[in-house]
C-alpha cells in the first residue's frame, strides 16, 4: 500500500503564500502523475495542479497563475506553491498519487491523502 501525507497547510491572510508538501511512502515502482485536488465544504473535488510523468503540467483555472506544482522523483514528493492568496482558496486540499506499486504491478492505482486544511482570512 502506499500512504501520502500532506503538511504545509494553515492559516494565511489574503494575499500571503503557504507551501504544501506531500511524500508518498510504499513500494512505489514509478510513477504517472502527481496532484492536488481541493473540495470546499458543499462543493466538488477540483483540480488545483498535476504533473505527469512527462513533465507535462495542468492547473485548475481559478489557480492557475498563482500556483506553482513542482515534484522530486527521488523523495516521492510533490510540492505546491500558492502565492496571493484569497478567501475563496479555502479548502481542505487533497495530495493524489497515480503509480505502480510490487503488490499491484500490472496496474496503475490512484492513491488519496487524508487532506490538508487552508484558511484564508480577510
Amino acid at each position: 500500500q502506499v500512504e501520502l501525507v500532506e503538511s504545509g497547510g494553515g492559516l494565511v491572510q489574503a494575499g500571503g503564500s503557504l507551501r504544501l508538501s506531500c511524500a508518498a511512502s510504499g513500494s512505489i515502482i514509478d510513477i504517472n502523475e502527481m496532484g492536488w485536488y481541493r473540495q470546499a465544504p458543499g462543493n466538488h473535488r477540483e483540480l488545483v495542479a498535476s504533473v505527469f510523468s512527462s513533465e507535462r503540467k495542468t492547473y485548475g483555472e481559478y489557480v492557475k497563475g498563482r500556483s506553482t506544482i513542482t515534484r522530486d522523483n527521488s523523495k516521492n514528493t510533490v510540492y505546491l506553491q500558492m502565492n496571493s492568496l484569497k478567501p475563496e482558496d479555502r479548502a481542505v486540499y487533497y495530495c493524489e498519487f497515480r503509480c505502480r506499486t510490487e503488490q499491484g504491478w500490472s496496474t496503475w492505482n490512484e492513491y488519496w491523502g487524508q487532506g490538508i486544511k487552508v484558511n484564508v482570512s480577510s
